[in-house]
């Protein structure tokens, strides 16, 4: 179960970097048509600790689907998934998404004899203000609210929900540049899922603790990916600095900051024959 959460962030991460990205060819002309859609097949890297704030980490190398589409009503590509509710020139209304790893608590020793952590998926409504647009720069404020969701595949529970503003710049050449950052905001559910303690799992070292909602730490994000005319490349590096999150005093929290990163790689080997305007 656990490699299928993983896959998912793959697949959401590499889904976000893709399809608009510039291949050495696309670059001399502006106007030059693209496949409407294109499939392929990668593998990818990442290492990520079991929650943020834990002193553990998890390491996953797997293959993983990709898959780029430049509809006129939808679009997967460089800035997300694009078109489901509102697309402006300035500013646009869609879906984030993104998730977390089922962690097994009795590999984790600061969770040792307590519940384990199911996988979850969060998803909800973004609305993102293009600040700048001049070529190659373009900033965005972005603005993601997601419910969170943990399931075990046999069942589905809330988990309260997230709320990340968050500037983004983005350098377009042959390499593509990313750099985000902002502060994170959670409710109490979200908080008591990962950093609470119920008296029954209460020890000397683990006191019971019940989290409050509030802030979750800020977020920094830093992005390298190019796209050739079959392959595509990329990196990412995330650091959440959670020195004064509301959660401070869990026992749960050993680290006051969580490093997260990846890398993949992606051949398309097949694309529609129906072809769209740049």
């Amino acid at each position: 179960m656990r490699q299928f959460f993983v896959l998912v962030l793959l697949a959401l991460w590499v889904g976000a970097a893709l399809g608009s990205e510039r291949s050495d060819q696309a670059a001399a002309s502006e106007a030059r048509s693209l496949p409407l859609w294109e499939a392929g097949v990668g593998l990818g890297a990442l290492r990520f600790p079991d929650y943020r704030g834990a002193d553990q980490s998890q390491f996953h190398l797997l293959p993983m689907p990709a898959f780029v589409y430049r509809g006129e009503q939808l679009q997967v590509d460089d800035r997300g998934l694009r078109g489901l509710l509102f697309d402006s020139e300035r500013v646009i209304l869609d879906i984030s998404l993104d998730g977390a790893v089922p962690v097994d608590s009795s590999q984790n020793g600061a969770r040792q004899g307590m519940p384990d952590l199911d996988g979850a998926v969060e998803v909800g409504p973004s609305l993102k203000f293009i600040l700048v647009d001049r070529q190659p720069w373009e900033l965005r404020l972005n603005l993601p609210w997601r419910q969170v969701y943990s399931t075990d595949f046999r069942r589905i529970k809330a988990r309260g929900s997230l709320f990340h503003p968050h500037l983004s710049l983005d350098h377009r050449r042959d390499w593509n540049l990313g750099l985000s950052l902002g502060p994170l905001y959670a409710s109490r559910p979200f908080h008591d899922y990962y950093y609470g303690v119920d008296e029954a799992y209460a020890t000397e070292d683990r006191p019971a603790y019940r989290a409050s909602g509030g802030y979750s730490g800020m977020r920094y994000t830093l992005s390298l990916s190019r796209r050739f005319e079959r392959f595509w490349v990329g990196s990412y590096l995330r650091y959440d600095d959670l020195s004064r999150v509301a959660f401070r005093d869990s026992p749960l929290l050993r680290q006051d900051d969580a490093w997260m990163g990846g890398a993949s790689m992606v051949w398309f080997f097949h694309q529609s024959e129906r072809r769209v305007a740049r």
